[in-house]
């Protein structure tokens, strides 16, 4: 469902930033005051001469500091009910693309993929994205909450008897007031930002309780989570495993490459998905913004109007 879609004027087109940010597929819609507190934070930073890529990442760590959102702080506990693993990326239009995957104990992942930035790697993963962390200056940080304790301890009263693999199992026996898919968190929050000449998109995720450790999602793999490119910036979000088997970021930024607007790509992208799994993704290009996801979602878009 789209809920929100803006289209420029063409005279403004040229000097017109646009920060979009969402809280998650299936996050509570009331909650978009969070993206809209992160949106302006990133127009903040254009405004001041920053550039979209600086616009994404500042964006998404105000999601990450936002503890009703599953990334960063609140991301969600593992079985075991101490392990949180975090993925994150950033992505630019001139090509630049940076992540770190089942990363532990930072408070802000999004970060620490920005200064990946800095080195000749694309990627890095678990032990070796926290000492990187570490060596950059973050320190050791534990995101856990007590909403995600409870979260936890919500899905191990039906899962138990239930066999932990079954997700029909505990859609079908779910008896409390908040719907599973809430409890389980969106996959993955995230930015797309346009400074008048450049696209950046960033992403983070604390992942889902019902996975292995060391699982890794779309987030940090290009094109399958997040993808920028002259045409616009697309960011995906929902359940993992079918976002990068789909690689649906690429497959939406080529639609806009083909001359569909925004909310075009969203009806596009929403029907490529397998009708069972969660999705949702927010779109920029030069025109504008749209967003949507199956399932509802916390989002916003704004837009403001570049100094020189």
């Amino acid at each position: 469902m789209i809920s929100l879609y803006y289209n420029a004027e063409p005279r403004y087109m040229n000097r017109m930033s646009i920060v979009v940010c969402h809280g998650g597929s299936a996050s509570n819609p009331t909650n978009s005051d969070g993206p809209g507190r992160a949106c302006l934070a990133g127009l903040e930073l254009i405004a001041e001469q920053h550039g979209a890529l600086e616009a994404a990442v500042a964006a998404t760590q105000v999601l990450e500091d936002d503890a009703r959102f599953n990334a960063g702080t609140g991301s969600n506990l593992r079985f075991d009910g101490v392990t949180v693993q975090m993925d994150a990326s950033c992505m630019t239009s001139t090509g630049d693309f940076a992540a770190v995957a089942a990363i532990e104990r930072v408070r802000n992942p999004v970060a620490v993929a920005k200064r990946l930035l800095g080195t000749p790697h694309v990627l890095l993963v678990a032990d070796g994205a926290t000492a990187f962390a570490r060596r950059c200056g973050f320190g050791d940080y534990d995101p856990t909450t007590p909403a995600a304790q409870e979260r936890l301890r919500q899905v191990l009263a039906v899962a138990g008897p239930l066999g932990e693999w079954s997700r029909a199992a505990l859609e079908q026996a779910w008896n409390y007031e908040r719907p599973l898919r809430e409890v389980l968190g969106g996959d993955t929050v995230g930015c797309v930002a346009w400074d008048g000449q450049t696209f950046a998109g960033a992403l983070s995720s604390g992942g889902t309780t019902t996975v292995l450790r060391g699982r890794v999602g779309d987030v940090p793999l290009p094109g399958c989570g997040l993808y920028a490119g002259p045409h616009g910036a697309i960011a995906t979000t929902g359940d993992g495993e079918h976002i990068v088997r789909s690689l649906l970021a690429y497959r939406a930024y080529a639609e806009l490459e083909k001359g569909r607007t925004p909310g075009q790509v969203v009806d596009w992208a929403l029907l490529q998905i397998e009708p069972e799994a969660d999705v949702g993704l927010i779109v920029v290009n030069e025109t504008g913004f749209a967003g949507g996801a199956r399932h509802g979602m916390a989002w916003h878009g704004q837009c403001s109007e570049v100094t020189a």
